[in-house]
């Protein structure tokens, strides 16, 4: 049987196309939601994969839902920390709720889905933890202070998680989109859209299955050379070296 995969925010977007490439690839995917009941049932139904309703952004929850994963389909091999949501306001106009939701949602939940599963890994001797940051991680964005401290913190916590698990057989890494056409992005009004297209070399945004291909090789067994990496995959809009 396949190794087990575990994909947060995994019903929509980015994480929808990250379940159903692995799920192609042979693992047994269970892909985690926080509340869309019918895009979760959609998922479930179209590729015949587990689904899983939890609030990444709480430990105790995080536990539960990790422990229901692995009693139905086994210790989990991959974790897709994807999960993520915008509250985007200009600091000075940022309530603390705004930098709360995101910091926990975006950011702490990297900890407490990885928490879960790294012992596991650890007494296996294999894993592979891959990280789900964003171009303005890496760049930062107007209007976005707190979504890119916490997906700039994605990064760190990559590189840290990283250098404790080489050893032990374990991979962290992460990858950096850019622009992808998701619900989320094309709900931005068509101007500013316009706009950032227009700043992407390869002239559109990227697609879902781009993103996907590169977790799917990340979480090959042969990718085990590569660790503490983060991949950028914005059709050169931003270079980071």
């Amino acid at each position: 049987m396949g190794r087990v995969a575990l994909v947060t925010g995994g019903t929509r977007g980015i994480g929808l196309g990250i379940v159903e490439r692995l799920k192609a690839d042979g693992f047994r995917v269970a892909a985690g939601y926080a509340g869309n009941e019918e895009a979760a049932k959609a998922c479930a139904d179209r590729l015949g994969v587990m689904i899983v309703k939890g609030n990444v952004g709480d430990f105790e929850d995080c536990q539960r839902a990790v422990a229901e994963v692995e009693a139905k389909l086994g210790p989990v091999d991959v974790l897709v920390n994807n999960a993520g949501i915008t509250r985007d306001a200009m600091l000075h106009k940022m309530t603390p709720q705004q930098w709360n939701e995101v910091i926990f949602v975006n950011l702490a939940s990297i900890f407490n889905m990885s928490r879960q599963v790294i012992e596991g890994m650890r007494e296996r001797g294999y894993g592979r933890i891959i990280n789900i940051s964003s171009i303005n991680g890496q760049k930062g964005q107007m209007g976005q202070t707190n979504y890119s401290a916490a997906k700039a913190g994605v990064i760190g916590f990559t590189k840290a998680l990283a250098q404790e698990t080489a050893a032990k057989g374990i991979t962290v890494n992460c990858v950096a989109p850019g622009y992808i056409d998701t619900e989320m992005v094309t709900a931005v009004p068509q101007n500013v859209l316009d706009r950032i297209v227009a700043g992407i070399p390869v002239g559109r945004l990227g697609k879902a299955e781009e993103i996907a291909a590169c977790v799917a090789f990340l979480a090959r067994e042969d990718a085990s050379f590569i660790t503490g990496a983060t991949l950028t995959v914005n059709g050169g809009q931003h270079m980071a070296g």
